[in-house]
């Protein structure tokens, strides 16, 4: 009798483990994720806002300044794909400010059509998507996006109007940098705004030279760069903020490098020769973003001691 009530009791316990009371599972499993309303309403988004998008897609492959802009919904994408361990085991609590924040998005794209600026259109689609998350998984489910969603502005190309006030004096700053440096080694010129006069040729500084691409490139991969390869949060701004006078600088120097060349052969200042050094210049930028990294991280760890505190 004893043996068969211990094998009863043990029988009993098998079944005990292979039903556990909801209550308990319940205590530990995450919600379920609405992938229904996430697809059905991703699909609406998407769309509602075709022509914009579908513009904004032609401008990346046509236009050299923003054709970054193809990585950027791909490398948010992948960092938010990272997180899916913490958006499953999240919590999902709609917030209805978010149905209110989808209606400004709604009105700000068409007030951006009715005036014909692109760039309300485009980011009235970031402030819908804010907007759709917000509304379907509650303000935890955007702290965890938070980053990938600050690197989609970076997909869409500034306003003419801020693009133009930025292109002019970055090329006369370029422009009278490589003036001073060409005097420099004895290579006479004679500046007019942004226009060298060389014995060899005269030299624009047109907007392409004015670094503005590489400035939206590298701006955007600094974050990216600091997002992979440290832990620190606060480190993605410091390197965002460091980039910009970096691909200054760079730009500065690859005007003076044409100008160089120019006096060497004319034809290497210009053409296939000319787009190459742009490259060239581009990965000097990145060594250099590296570098920067580098020696902050060094003045950082002698501050802490030795300490890697995020």
């Amino acid at each position: 009798m004893g043996i068969q009530y211990g094998l009863l009791e043990g029988s009993d316990m098998a079944s005990a483990a292979d039903q556990l009371p909801s209550a308990q599972t319940g205590a530990t499993a995450s919600p379920p994720v609405p992938w229904l309303e996430v697809g059905w309403f991703s699909l609406l988004l998407i769309v509602a806002n075709y022509p914009i998008l579908s513009h904004l897609v032609w401008q990346w492959a046509n236009d050299e300044d923003v054709g970054h802009g193809f990585f950027v919904p791909l490398v948010a994408g992948y960092i938010a794909w990272q997180r899916r361990d913490q958006i499953m085991a999240l919590d999902f609590r709609p917030n209805w400010w978010g149905a209110a924040i989808m209606i400004w998005g709604v009105i700000q794209g068409y007030l951006g059509i009715l005036v014909a600026e692109q760039f309300l259109q485009r980011t009235s689609v970031l402030i819908s998507l804010v907007g759709l998350l917000l509304l379907i998984g509650g303000t935890r489910l955007i702290r965890v996006l938070t980053f990938p969603l600050l690197l989609l502005p970076f997909m869409i190309p500034i306003p003419g109007v801020i693009y133009n006030q930025l292109t002019f004096p970055l090329q006369l700053f370029a422009s009278s940098m490589a003036e001073s440096a060409l005097s420099l080694i004895n290579i006479p010129v004679f500046r007019d705004g942004n226009i060298l006069h060389l014995a060899s040729q005269d030299l624009s500084v047109a907007e392409a030279c004015s670094g503005i691409r590489s400035l939206l490139s590298l701006t955007f991969l600094s974050l990216v760069y600091a997002y992979f390869f440290d832990r620190k949060v606060w480190m993605r701004w410091v390197l965002l903020i460091g980039s910009i006078p970096l691909c200054i600088l760079a730009n500065s120097a690859r005007v003076t490098l044409t100008g160089i060349l120019s006096e060497i052969n004319t034809s290497l200042a210009q053409g296939f020769y000319h787009e190459v050094e742009g490259w060239i210049i581009f990965i000097i930028d990145l060594v250099m973003l590296i570098a920067l990294h580098w020696v902050i991280n060094r003045i950082y760890r002698w501050k802490t001691g030795g300490q890697s505190v995020a």
